[in-house]
């Protein structure tokens, strides 16, 4: 056994071994060095602090391959072992684990493959999430699997969810758990805010780095977006002193090169480690008293219309800068220099965005179908997956034949949920015709699932040869899990198996190519793959409106008609300065049009398809429909503000995406299609809603307020000084308390307005003006309006629509 106690959660250890005797979840707070990461896993299996330990393994969750290792190793070598024994390590490329083991370090990728394959965890004893501040989707995705499983099949599953900046409040009631708190150990750093320039990043980094270099002592860890910036970085520092190297640290490196970056220098040696945020926090290098920090990060953005994610450079936000911030106390006191003015850092956002909430979702939705459970909302989760994303990912699923109509898995989705990839590239294997086929596929998939992985040509051929030849350990570890995929056989074929990802050749523009998606993607002009007059594209960035071909391969068509037989059909557009519906006659692989010839006029169908393809894309304004959604949801979110969460917060994004579903039920189906009315948009929207939520949105929002004149007048909730009503002065008269909705919580802002409908006054407190401001518009409009009804008691006098004083005496 052994005993240890020189970090600052050694002294809590003993209370959250005893928590998780009593209680199943457990939320751990603390801050980087605290040494949760390494020292709860050992104390929860009895190996340091004298407790006897949870019965069966522990898992610790890593969301970084490289955190993983580094954690195993730490631990490992605390009990004076390696790697492989009592500690374990499991990650994409890499196992090292043993029938002694009783702590394994795992990818929070795999705990997902591993907790699917096997429900109940069979043999573990507890699952601890770590960096969960990270919010990665694995990591959301594992924390609701596990406490489905958890509620249904192992209540003795003990579950900690352990981060340095975690909302400690939201986690504890979203999991109903405990919460324990360690201060941690952190020595004062001395910040430095060096101010933006207009040079590019790497200038002004290398810039630091020689100044940093000569005004303190030790070693630096500098913090760069991006591989491609650390590369440059590295490029213009140019000469240094005999004894200071640099090393970079970014993900897809080697282990060796990632070992090179992270381990102690020799006396007398200094070294900068150029790293991207995978240094933020479960890493501590040792000697590093200096940081630098770009204030940059770079993360995924996924387009849904053209089904690809593009890495975007954003402001880092507050929590990831003051983690950097705080690598330069590990060891002892430090200095930060920040490339930015101080003020900037009271604009930078709290805290990262969840990946839940703007990524693609069908691995997510597949993995729900996979463990038997079809409405997500029916899990806990951290923050719930956006309602719109999903109805995508489901879209998706369906178009690769992965799930049934009622989102059950098909065959073909059993087969490709057991494949740990992207659901496109397990469909493209599972499409195979032969092993040729399928052992291509394989390769493709293992490529495009490592970063850097065959070097950086976009000719899918180039990369190919460069990866198989490849014998480095990474790429063996690579090609090892391509086998299993795919099998032994010769890679051969084509990837055939994305006819949405077909591109044909623009003439009139070089180098940019049509999607059968409808994506533009360009190559460059004087590469191979510009000369193919057909592409299929594996993988590409940027907007749907026009990105970068990243990596493809050249097709020649006779094997693209195989692959994806045109097909005849008519297609409707509408046509927004005429208002009306066009019909043409086209032969096309999806928007890749290869004849089209004009029809007398549309069909119904095609109408109807047309509408709800543009409503998807631009929305309802297009068809002047824009202000009825709009309003709705206006009206739904002051609900929701006033009435709790229990009500839909949906979305203009959702509800366009979806409006087959909740609108398309209402509209005929067959016949001659027409555009739906205000109206019938705001009634199927109502219906969408369910009972009796769709009364009771009448009854809290009203579209009309009744006046004392016994006038309904319109309330405006798109205004912005929503909700309002325009009334004129005299049908207000009467009323003694002020106008409101939402059962009485949110008062209506009343426009008053004169006989002529001038607005004359504002009022968000209708008695109070009868008492006060009326005076002194009533002596005004006593003047310009002399033949209407002025009294001087407004609150007692008779309501009417505003007749002049003849009209309402003879009334």
């Amino acid at each position: 056994m052994v005993t240890l106690g020189d970090l600052p959660i050694d002294s809590l250890l003993p209370e959250i071994c005893a928590t998780l005797e009593t209680r199943n979840r457990l939320v751990l707070a603390a801050p980087p060095g605290a040494g949760k990461t390494t020292r709860v896993p050992l104390a929860l299996a009895g190996l340091i602090g004298g407790a006897a330990g949870i019965e069966g393994r522990i898992l610790v969750l890593e969301p970084r391959r490289l955190a993983a290792r580094m954690a195993a190793d730490r631990m490992a070598s605390t009990l004076g072992e390696r790697t492989g024994g009592r500690i374990g390590l499991s990650t994409r490329i890499e196992r090292r684990v043993s029938s002694e083991t009783v702590v394994e370090v795992i990818t929070d990728g795999l705990f997902t493959r591993r907790l699917l394959a096997d429900p109940g965890l069979d043999g573990v004893g507890a699952v601890l999430f770590d960096e969960v501040h990270e919010r990665g989707l694995n990591t959301d995705l594992g924390i609701a699997l596990a406490l489905d499983s958890q509620s249904a099949l192992r209540e003795d599953l003990k579950l900690v969810v352990m981060s340095a900046t975690l909302d400690t409040a939201l986690m504890s009631r979203v999991l109903d758990a405990p919460v324990i708190e360690s201060e941690g150990r952190q020595y004062p750093v001395d910040t430095r805010y060096l101010g933006r320039t207009r040079d590019r990043v790497e200038d002004q980094m290398a810039s630091a780095i020689k100044r940093a270099l000569r005004e303190e002592d030790g070693s630096i860890l500098a913090f760069l977006p991006g591989a491609g910036e650390i590369r440059r970085t590295a490029e213009r520092l140019g000469q240094l002193p005999d004894n200071t190297s640099v090393h970079p640290l970014f993900g897809a490196l080697s282990p060796a090169e990632q070992d090179a970056a992270v381990s102690p220098t020799e006396a007398g040696r200094r070294k900068i480690v150029l790293a991207t945020d995978i240094a933020e926090s479960s890493l501590t290098i040792e000697g590093v008293r200096i940081v630098i920090d770009s204030g940059m990060a770079r993360v995924p953005e996924y387009d849904p219309a053209g089904g690809t994610a593009r890495l975007i450079t954003v402001r880092a936000a507050r929590a990831n800068v003051d983690q950097r911030r705080g690598r330069a106390g590990r060891m002892g006191p430090g200095v930060c220099y920040r490339l930015w003015d101080e003020a900037e850092t009271l604009g930078l956002r709290a805290s990262p965005t969840p990946e839940i909430l703007n990524s693609d979702l069908s691995g997510l939705l597949l993995a729900l179908a996979e463990w038997g459970e079809q409405d997500p909302d029916r899990l806990t989760w951290l923050d719930n997956p956006p309602a719109g994303r999903i109805a995508a990912a489901r879209m998706a699923l369906l178009e690769f034949g992965a799930l049934q109509a009622d989102g059950r898995l098909t065959e073909r989705g059993k087969a490709m949920a057991k494949l740990p990839m992207a659901p496109r590239l397990a469909s493209l294997i599972v499409s195979a015709r032969n092993p040729g086929e399928r052992a291509l596929a394989a390769n493709i998939a293992a490529l495009v699932s490592e970063a850097g992985m065959g070097g950086a040509s976009s000719d899918l051929s180039d990369r190919l040869a460069k990866f198989q030849a490849d014998r480095g350990p990474r790429a063996k570890a690579l090609q090892r899990q391509a086998r299993q995929w795919g099998g032994d056989a010769t890679p051969k074929g084509h990837p055939g198996a994305w006819p949405d990802r077909l591109a044909r050749r623009r003439p009139a523009t070089p180098g940019t190519y049509l999607l059968a998606s409808g994506r533009a993607g360009q190559v460059d002009e004087s590469g191979s793959l510009a000369k193919s007059d057909w592409l299929v594209v594996v993988d590409m960035i940027g907007k749907a409106s026009g990105g970068r071909i990243t990596l493809a391969a050249a097709l020649d068509e006779a094997k693209v008609m195989e692959v994806a037989p045109p097909v005849t059909r008519e297609i409707a557009s509408f046509d927004p300065t005429r208002g009306v519906f066009l019909s043409r006659r086209v032969k096309s692989i999806g928007a890749i049009i290869l004849s089209e010839s004009p029809m007398p006029a549309p069909s119904g169908e095609a109408v109807r398809e047309a509408f709800f393809d543009l409503v998807a894309t631009d929305g309802f304004e297009p068809f002047g429909l824009n202000r009825a959604v709009e309003t709705f949801l206006a009206r739904l979110h002051r609900i929701r503000a006033t009435s709790g969460d229990d009500w839909p917060d949906w979305t203009s994004e959702h509800l366009n995406t979806t409006a087959r579903a909740w609108l398309g039920d209402s509209l005929p189906v067959s016949g001659k299609f027409r555009i739906p009315t205000a109206g019938q948009v705001g009634d199927a929207l109502k219906n969408a809603l369910g009972w009796p939520k769709s009364r009771e949105i009448d009854d809290l929002t009203p579209s009309a307020f009744d006046l004392p004149s016994g006038r309904a007048a319109p309330i405006d909730y798109l205004d912005a000084n929503a909700p309002l009503i325009e009334v004129r002065v005299q049908e207000m008269y009467g009323l003694s308390r002020h106008p409101a909705i939402c059962s009485g919580r949110v008062g209506l802002t009343v426009s008053l307005l004169s006989p002529a409908r001038r607005p004359v006054a504002v009022t968000k407190d209708v008695p109070g003006f009868w008492s006060r401001g009326y005076r002194d518009m009533a002596k005004d409009m006593r003047s310009e309006y002399p033949k209407h009804d002025w009294p001087e008691a407004p609150a007692s006098a008779k309501p009417h629509a505003g007749m002049t004083k003849k009209r309402l005496n003879q009334s």
